[in-house]
């Protein structure tokens, strides 16, 4: 698992438009947001990624990149941007590389089935590319203030 201070695994992986988004790409300009979901336009996933685009104004004034990554499609990611009108990088890491370096592809129960899955978590790098903050098995709601003021705080 990543800790607070540890430098953030570099990735590179494409959006909902099929280019690709780099976390090096960041590093000297902008601090990031490295959020990690289950699953598009399911309830929390949703909830999650229209607090992230409402904010995104002040994210931006904050010099804050938001990535949002799950093993879903760019398909799927385009079709969950478009219907929802989402502002925010959707990134498809459809084998699973990034989720198992950022320490996230976890078993999980439900319904008193055991499987694997992604955690809810979120990263927040900053403009070296060393992880400040690090927020697992987080609740939907709420969540894209208190980034906000986590990134603020940098």
């Amino acid at each position: 698992m990543l800790q607070t201070g540890d430098r953030a695994p570099d990735f590179a992986l494409p959006n909902a438009d099929m280019e690709p988004v780099s976390l090096e790409s960041l590093r000297g300009r902008r601090h990031g947001v490295i959020y990690f979901y289950p699953k598009d336009d399911t309830p929390g996933c949703t909830l999650e990624a229209l607090e992230f685009t409402d904010l995104q104004a002040e994210f931006e004034a904050a010099e804050t990149e938001i990535l949002g990554i799950s093993r879903d499609s760019c398909t799927s990611h385009g079709a969950f941007r478009d219907k929802y009108g989402l502002a925010i990088h959707l990134l498809s890491d459809s084998d699973g590389e990034v989720c198992e370096a950022y320490g996230v592809w976890r078993e999980k129960e439900a319904h008193g089935e055991k499987r694997l899955g992604i955690l809810r978590s979120t990263f927040i790098i900053d403009k070296s590319g060393v992880v400040r903050h690090v927020l697992y098995d987080v609740k939907p709601k709420g969540h894209a203030a208190q980034v906000l003021d986590l990134v603020r705080a940098l």
